[in-house]
């Protein structure tokens, strides 16, 4: 059983991908090739952005998002604790602080309504995380910001296709930075990433910040770094475009079905998803006591699991310098709890029936 599976996803995409791949092979422009431009046009349209920057990474999203709004030494930007290491490591690169608020129990999102308390004079940005596919209350997390004057960069690493109140994930906030990366909801075959925004001061400083700062060629106006995504990588992800609409309903029907199922079984908890939004589902997390003997159960059944994520960033050795003494007590009870089962597009009714079977009898052998 695959716990995500790309080999499916490419059998069913062959042509295409291996079309797409070859035409850049006899063009020779590996480098901000006519497909770079191609797709940040197709996923600008997708999301209703005025502007879309393609990176070469979701983690350089979000970097060049937080140069681009000149973040300095000492700056605060306020951001969720309990996500992958990326999002505080950001800022902690560019001397930043991060001010961790507690999540929400139940969808493991930042709680928008503990967001202002955390606001001092020297913060700089907010920063939510779209977790496991589904946004943040992200009009109640932008009406903070706005009374503060504060920009907001939706963290949409593992959103991208989800909707917030009919809006797309990337195109909810002054900024929108998603990943690539192959397990996301739509990958590459390596790294790679995008920014959006409607900000055209915005834009144009990010799309210089990709490519060390230039205006023109040799001519550096703002630090910058390399962080441009190859055009292979955009071809590969130009022909996963061709199914990605049909995916998107196929993980909102798994989802569902999953969720559906293992309601009904004691002591499991399935992700929350708000009526008014909807979840790519990047991973589909429950959550349960004594996670780690049923993970073991689990693997004695051939059934793939992992954590998503077994450490809350504050409790993290590399962080905890940089954040101070903080408590989140939900997102560090919540870190012990979470349990990722296989999820992907192609997943079919008997295999999903299996991994629900499974749980059933694992919990049955732990109670």
């Amino acid at each position: 059983m695959e716990f995500i599976d790309l080999k499916t996803q490419y059998a069913a995409l062959r042509e295409s991908v291996n079309g797409r791949i070859q035409k850049v092979l006899d063009h020779g422009q590996f480098i901000m090739g006519p497909e770079v431009r191609e797709l940040e046009e197709r996923l600008a349209t997708y999301t209703g952005s005025k502007h879309c920057i393609t990176v070469a990474s979701g983690t350089e999203a979000l970097l060049i998002a937080l140069m681009a709004l000149d973040l300095k030494p000492g700056d605060e930007v306020i951001t969720t604790p309990f996500t992958f290491v990326a999002t505080a490591e950001v800022i902690v690169l560019l001397g930043g602080k991060p001010v961790f608020v507690d999540v929400e129990p139940d969808t493991c999102n930042i709680e928008a309504a503990k967001i202002e308390a955390a606001i001092t004079p020297r913060t700089k940005a907010i920063m939510p995380v779209s977790l496991y596919g589904q946004p943040a209350d992200m009009d109640e997390i932008n009406a903070v910001a706005d009374r503060h004057g504060l920009p907001v960069i939706e963290d949409a690493a593992q959103s991208f296709g989800a909707t917030y109140k009919g809006r797309k994930s990337c195109n909810v906030s002054t900024i929108g930075c998603t990943s690539f990366f192959p397990s996301k909801p739509l990958g590459c075959y390596g790294d790679g990433g995008a920014i959006f925004t409607n900000d055209d001061a915005l834009a144009r400083a990010m799309r210089e910040i990709r490519v060390h700062g230039q205006e023109k060629r040799y001519y550096h106006t703002r630090l910058g770094v390399g962080g441009r995504m190859d055009t292979l990588q955009c071809a590969i992800v130009l022909a996963k475009l061709e199914r990605f609409d049909w995916e998107v309903e196929r993980r909102t029907e798994i989802g569902s079905r999953y969720a559906d199922s293992l309601v009904e079984i004691q002591g499991v908890a399935p992700p929350a998803v708000r009526v008014d939004r909807t979840s790519t589902y990047a991973q589909f997390t429950i959550q349960v006591d004594n996670r780690d003997l049923l993970q073991r159960l689990l693997a004695d059944a051939k059934i793939p699991t992992t954590v998503h994520y077994p450490i809350p960033l504050n409790q993290q050795p590399a962080y905890r310098d940089a954040c101070g003494q903080v408590r989140v007590p939900v997102a560090e009870r919540v870190a012990k709890r979470v349990l990722s089962l296989p999820m992907h597009a192609d997943l079919d009714v008997g295999t999903q029936a299996q991994v629900v079977e499974a749980i059933r009898e694992a919990l049955v052998a732990c109670a």
